[in-house]
């Protein structure tokens, strides 16, 4: 530990006997070396905030997941905070247990990725509140009440798709999401509803016929859309851009070509959607400006300053590529 910290064991020992004559910045370093190396801190130094931050991640499948890791890390670093990536495994080791752990060593605040602030488990989530732990939020599953949040404005971001579709002839539009309940899919949903509000165009139920939920998987957007083109959609809205990749298997598999039967739109601008046959139209998310406003949030906390319950919502930006089209017959079949 002494050795990580760039001190003598001396120093370290003095620091933590709690010698006030040590400098701060010595100080620092080794009760961050005591956090990193996983040492429990004396009971007297455990109420300071440490420069370790929770990055709770859901999983690291999908690939925007991976991408704000990377944005978030290194934006914490650069203020000299150190990132400790939790995400749930395939052993299952889950968000509960990885809260556990870094509330043993003094977290100085968490950041959730796509995850659920009730991700933490009912006694991880109590333990937060109790100790005050700076908490972000960034594209949470679910509501989450007086924490901070950021967000893409899903409702908006679907119906700017919606309407590039639109523009291109389509009638008959579908909708892959994320499962029910998921609250960034509701809010697309919302969008999508707006949407056809607004056009004036079939009742709520025809409208629901078009609508499918799945896991954000290729599995997911396979599965959901051989329902969606038997009620005749000639495009489709997924999403994610997994659930986009899964569609154009799923409609290579029935014969169909895209975009030139099924126009396919994904959601992310995942990194190599570029590279995909053909290569995919796609809200793409501001990850570098989102991961910024969440670490700047977080290091507020960490200083002491209010942000319950404080939102903060991002545009996405429409990437179109080769996966969209005019279809072959306005109105579908």
């Amino acid at each position: 530990m002494a050795e990580f910290a760039g001190v003598s064991e001396t120093t370290a020992r003095r620091v933590l006997n709690g010698a006030t004559d040590v400098a701060p910045a010595t100080r620092d370093a080794v009760l961050t070396a005591m956090d990193v190396c996983g040492f429990e801190r004396p009971r007297e130094l455990r109420q300071e905030r440490a420069a370790l931050v929770g990055l709770v991640v859901p999983d690291l499948q999908n690939p925007i997941f991976p991408a704000f890791t990377e944005a978030l890390a290194g934006l914490l670093n650069k203020r000299g905070l150190i990132p400790v990536l939790c995400t749930r495994t395939a052993d299952g080791v889950s968000e509960a247990h990885y809260i556990d752990m870094i509330l043993k060593q003094n977290v100085g605040g968490i950041i959730f990725v796509g995850a659920s602030y009730a991700d933490a488990g009912p006694e991880q989530g109590r333990a937060l509140r109790e100790r005050r732990i700076p908490v972000v939020l960034l594209n949470a599953a679910d509501e989450n009440l007086g924490v901070a949040q950021v967000s893409i404005d899903d409702a908006a971001s679907a119906e700017q798709v919606l309407n590039h579709l639109a523009a291109m002839g389509h009638e008959r539009i579908g909708m892959i999401l994320g499962p029910v309940g998921h609250v960034p899919s509701a809010r697309k949903l919302a969008g999508y509803e707006r949407f056809h509000g607004r056009r004036g165009g079939g009742s709520p139920n025809d409208r629901r016929k078009l609508v499918a939920h799945g896991l954000f998987s290729m599995e997911g957007g396979a599965t959901a859309l051989p329902r969606l083109l038997a009620e005749g959609v000639t495009a489709v809205v997924c999403a994610s851009d997994a659930l986009a990749l899964g569609a154009i298997r799923a409609a290579r598999r029935q014969g169909l070509r895209v975009p030139e039967d099924l126009s396919v739109v994904g959601f992310d601008d995942s990194l190599y959607m570029v590279a995909t046959d053909p290569p995919l139209t796609t809200a793409r998310q501001p990850v570098q400006a989102m991961a910024a406003a969440a670490v700047a949030s977080l290091a507020a906390q960490m200083k002491g300053h209010a942000s319950a319950g404080e939102l903060m919502m991002f545009d996405t930006e429409l990437i179109v590529r080769s996966s969209t089209a005019p279809p072959a017959r306005t109105g579908g079949g």
